[in-house]
């Protein structure tokens, strides 16, 4: 079995999201299962020299798109045990930033038909190009259109299509079709690409790809309703027979409470005394006053409307009216930057604000709280929450995506239960989770069990990574 992975961005090359996380992580656990797995991503300007330094040239090619050839040279790399293709064309990737450029559907374009074009000059014919978000959409309709007929390497390629947020869709005004894309104009006349008078890409992707991945099984079912859709819900419903879901895994060497340098103290689920030394530490870093007996929670998040902050606003105050430290680290909208300034300045005392992107103090936070919330509106996957359970710090989250299939929600007459949670996007059902919590804090015994039901939960990319193979083979016909 052969994958090519098609990404606009990969770790460690470059990211910007939690795409860039999963390109670089999903190929090499698919090796481990006996795939061939290479990926292929964009030349940017912005991937650091030391990089580009371990890069080896293959070939200069030119790729016809619509009325124009460009260039494409093919850069060669390898990471680890995993090769990665690095397509160079410097007017389309020589320039600051990897997204929202005037002519995203022209670079993104050229890469995706590049992404075919090489397969004809690499010592590597996949049996699948696994495709990931708008950027990669039009690979499986421009596979259809033009390389099917040329017969091998192409006419046995299969494509997956990765769906990890709809809400970004690749939408652009209907002249791109023929003038950028080459397509026939029947392919947006005839539904593939139009979308309220607009080319959408990720749509295109949806309709022409052997088969359609989400990041989680309920964000897989959510897409079929408009609140979620973003305007495809009713494509997604036509195509529910090939579309599922397939939850992210996260890495388990950088997130690692045994070995992890970010800490102060190590621990395991064997040995958990080092997980009280983190909070004291943790305590008298941020100013807080130092008493491992106050139960600490703590948001590593965007600061955006999706997340949850407007449920936060709501009660904030409530929060804090409760013997309980405050501890929030991440940027973003200036009215919730602004809010959570006011609740330091009001409660100096339990409230710590970090308006800033510091992994160190991630890793200290996931490993010093006690609890971590994340009440999002809508959450496609979701790995904070899985982090957050591997150092034993219990998730507090709404059930929608990928929150719903990770955290299980705790059961006091059993005792199973890995988190807590509640259904309604309802600030009041939100604090009365939170205080359930805070009680369920002071039963030590039960507490220290759900810390270990958290950290005993896999959620490396074995799991997903074994779930993707079973998917190459059920559209292969490959064992």
């Amino acid at each position: 079995m052969k994958v090519l992975f098609a990404a606009s961005e990969a770790v460690p090359f470059i990211k910007s999201g939690g795409l860039g996380d999963v390109a670089g992580a999903l190929p090499p656990a698919l090796r481990k299962k006996m795939i061939g797995a290479r990926v292929v991503l964009p030349l940017y300007q912005e991937i650091p020299q030391e990089l580009k330094d371990t890069m080896h040239f293959v070939k200069e090619i030119w790729v016809p798109l619509a009325w124009r050839s460009q260039y494409c040279g093919i850069f060669e790399a390898k990471v680890g045990q995993v090769t990665y293709y690095l397509l160079d064309n410097q007017y389309y990737f020589g320039r600051r930033g990897l997204y929202g450029h005037f002519d995203d559907a022209e670079r993104f374009a050229f890469f995706s038909k590049a992404v075919l074009e090489i397969i004809q000059y690499i010592d590597f014919q996949p049996d699948v190009i696994h495709c990931n978000d708008w950027q990669t959409a039009m690979i499986p309709i421009y596979l259809n259109h033009f390389y099917k007929t040329i017969g091998d390497p192409y006419k046995d390629i299969k494509t997956v299509l990765t769906i990890h947020n709809i809400q970004y869709q690749g939408v652009f005004p209907d002249n791109v079709t023929e003038y950028v894309l080459g397509l026939p104009r029947e392919y947006f006349t005839g539904g593939y690409l139009d979308f309220g008078g607009c080319v959408n890409f990720l749509k295109a992707g949806i309709l022409s790809a052997d088969w359609v991945t989400t990041v989680s099984p309920t964000y897989a079912e959510e897409l079929q309703y408009e609140f979620y859709g973003y305007g495809l819900q009713d494509i997604i419903r036509t195509e529910r027979a090939k579309v599922s879901g397939i939850i992210n895994g996260i890495d388990y060497n950088f997130n690692d409470p045994e070995k992890d340098p970010h800490l102060f103290a190590n621990y395991s689920i064997d040995d958990l005394s080092g997980k009280e030394e983190n909070k004291i530490r943790l305590q008298e870093m941020l100013g807080l006053p130092v008493n491992p007996n106050v139960p600490m929670i703590a948001m590593v998040t965007r600061l955006a409307d999706h997340k949850g902050l407007d449920l936060i606003a709501s009660v904030l105050y409530e929060i804090l009216s409760e013997d309980v430290q405050f501890v929030v680290l991440g940027t973003g909208a200036w009215e919730y930057e602004e809010m959570f300034r006011k609740a330091r300045e009001s409660f100096p005392t339990k409230v710590s604000v970090n308006l800033a992107f510091n992994i160190d103090l991630a890793q200290k936070i996931y490993a010093g709280a006690d609890l971590f919330l994340m009440p999002s509106k809508n959450e496609p996957c979701g790995l904070s929450q899985m982090i957050s359970m591997r150092y034993g710090t219990l998730p507090i989250v709404r059930e929608t995506g990928g929150l719903k299939d990770t955290v299980e929600p705790y059961n006091e007459f059993t005792g199973e239960g890995t988190g807590f949670s509640f259904h309604d996007y309802v600030a009041q059902d939100m604090l009365h989770v939170i205080r359930n919590a805070l009680k369920v804090f002071y039963e030590k015994e039960a507490w220290t069990g759900l810390m270990k039901n958290a950290m005993s939960k896999d959620f490396s990319w074995n799991i997903p990574a074994r779930e993707y193979l079973a998917l190459y083979r059920l559209i292969t016909g490959k064992r």
